[in-house]
């Protein structure tokens, strides 16, 4: 890994994303923070056992979940996605610029990122989360965000279920 590559490193993986799937990561969350006022959260464990790549947070308490695909095989052989649909309000997958969209269902959102930027190439439909599960989600991200602030302020007390 070069000295660019690894400044670009973010502190906060599992070391389970490709370098593909990291930059597309990097590149979509910047877009939805900067355009969509989307706080976001990378690797989100759900409580079906699933893991979100991204899930965004809006300002009214929208919940959007994101879907990294980093190439063909990635997609062909991950069928769990249909699984995120019930923890958020828009599902999206999101690719790299370089892999085909005609590859993804017309029925869900599609983003494109790449290290630097994103965007959305199709409008995934709202679908309401229920009352509980919204605050169930909520306090989630909530209690995620503050334990990972403080994992890096205090990395002795880091959990690593978090990350």
């Amino acid at each position: 890994m070069s000295d660019i590559d690894s400044a670009l490193q973010p502190i906060l993986t599992d070391g389970r994303q490709s370098p593909t799937a990291l930059r597309v990561q990097r590149g979509v969350m910047r877009y939805l923070r900067s355009v969509h006022d989307m706080t976001c959260f990378a690797e989100v464990p759900l409580s079906n056992g699933r893991r979100a790549d991204v899930i965004a947070l809006g300002c009214k308490g929208e919940i959007w979940i994101v879907e990294i695909k980093s190439s063909l095989i990635d997609f062909k052989i991950d069928s769990k996605w249909h699984h995120y649909k019930d923890f958020c309000d828009r599902f999206f997958f999101c690719k790299p610029p370089e892999l085909d969209a005609g590859i993804f269902p017309d029925t869900e959102g599609l983003m494109v990122a790449d290290g630097h930027w994103g965007d959305i190439v199709r409008h995934a439909g709202h679908d309401p989360l229920a009352g509980a599960r919204r605050k169930a989600m909520l306090l989630k991200l909530a209690r995620l965000g503050a334990d990972r602030v403080h994992g890096l302020m205090d990395p002795e007390t880091r959990r690593e279920d978090i990350y």
